[in-house]
């Protein structure tokens, strides 16, 4: 077990179930972007000796980098005399400095954690309805709003704090407008392929300014990017990877989509299901099950694929219809890479067989299956 447990990103509103490992021991938080608080860790040693029995933690601890090189040798310390683990839990945004300073400084002491905003089985599948997730998003202070219109707002504020403070806070001077609408046009084209010239040429910035922009959100947890799967040599492979903002709400803040009806609507609608049902299966996911999709160029293909170890690949699909009706090009799609289970995920309640082969289920079931690979 490590000495130290590090959650991120800051963006992800689970920090109640980060703290929950707090309760077995007396703790302490601090908040690193609390100007008291920083001043009662100035001298850090003393804080800590003083502090020694219960677990710290440390919110937003990016903010105060030379702090690992410190907290090396108090666990170097402390592991000497035979206190291995549970001294430290670190809340933060996963942004690439953040890890790196970590992985200089604590490698081997250090384990990582990331939280995803509340999936469907946290929600509440037996009393709640999955559109006020699909519709505002995992984030709490947006779910658990009294309306909407709240609801969109915490949301709106949310991303001009970001693009505001928290990125540049972070390195990167990207002009906030621009990466506004950069960010706004991924929304657009939530679940494509991403033509890098054409984005730049649209917002006046060069194609490998775009990738940077790309990269950027990725590390820090905003946009997920679904490599496609490639082991099949004997194929016209779709070769790019689709990009999906990774929360829903956020899709729906940049598009100005305020209600479940006003999303079903927008054209936007079927990829937006489609990345909110991702995320939910992905979260429960262990780290050894890595994430594909496939498309060739003859049609064929599977929304998500999953791959644990050397076990066959699960082939799913993703309808928000409840009528789970699949193309051929999806049987095809499953043949080509030799997949072990199929399944159609949809937005009905009950599980059924469509065929031999292929199984309809609910989300909240998929991820039941999934969590237990």
């Amino acid at each position: 077990m490590p000495s130290v447990t590090l959650i991120g990103p800051r963006q992800v509103g689970k920090t109640t179930l980060a703290l929950r490992i707090g309760e077995q021991v007396p703790s302490v938080y601090l908040d690193l972007e609390n100007r008291v608080d920083i001043q009662r860790i100035h001298d850090f040693s003393l804080f800590f000796n003083e502090n020694r029995e219960k677990l710290i933690i440390l919110d937003e601890v990016q903010r105060v980098p030379e702090l690992f090189l410190e907290l090396r040798g108090l666990i170097d310390r402390e592991r000497r005399a035979g206190r291995k683990n549970g001294m430290f839990l670190f809340l933060g945004s996963a942004s690439i400095d953040l890890l790196r300073q970590s992985g200089e400084s604590l490698a081997g002491r250090i384990a990582y954690l990331e939280l995803f905003p509340l999936n469907w089985q946290e929600y509440g599948p037996e009393t709640r309805n999955i559109n006020d997730l699909w519709n505002r998003g995992g984030f709490p202070e947006s779910l658990l709003a009294s309306s909407d219109n709240d609801s969109i707002i915490w949301r709106r504020n949310f991303i001009r704090t970001y693009l505001e403070r928290d990125i540049p806070a972070l390195g990167p001077r990207v002009p906030a407008q621009t990466l506004d609408r950069f960010w706004t046009m991924l929304a657009h084209q939530q679940g494509g392929m991403i033509n890098f010239a054409q984005l730049a040429r649209s917002i006046d910035i060069s194609a490998t300014t775009a990738h940077r922009y790309v990269d950027l959100m990725a590390d820090l947890l905003l946009l997920r990017r679904l490599q496609p799967w490639s082991t099949n040599a004997g194929k016209r492979l779709v070769r790019s990877p689709k990009i999906y903002i990774r929360d829903s709400g956020i899709v729906h803040a940049l598009l100005n989509i305020v209600s479940v009806r006003d999303l079903t609507g927008h054209p936007v609608c079927g990829a937006s299901w489609e990345g909110m049902v991702i995320e939910n299966i992905l979260s429960v996911c262990g780290a050894h099950v890595h994430a594909f999709f496939y498309r060739t160029a003859q049609g064929a293909e599977i929304d998500l694929i999953l791959q644990s170890g050397s076990d066959k690949p699960w082939a799913i699909e993703i309808k928000r219809s409840s009528d789970p009706a699949v193309a051929k090009g999806f049987h095809m799609a499953c043949d080509d890479i030799g997949a072990g289970k199929r399944f159609v995920v949809y937005a009905g309640t009950e599980k059924f067989s469509l065929s031999q082969k292929l199984i309809a289920i609910p989300l909240k079931e998929m991820m039941e299956l999934a969590a237990a690979m």
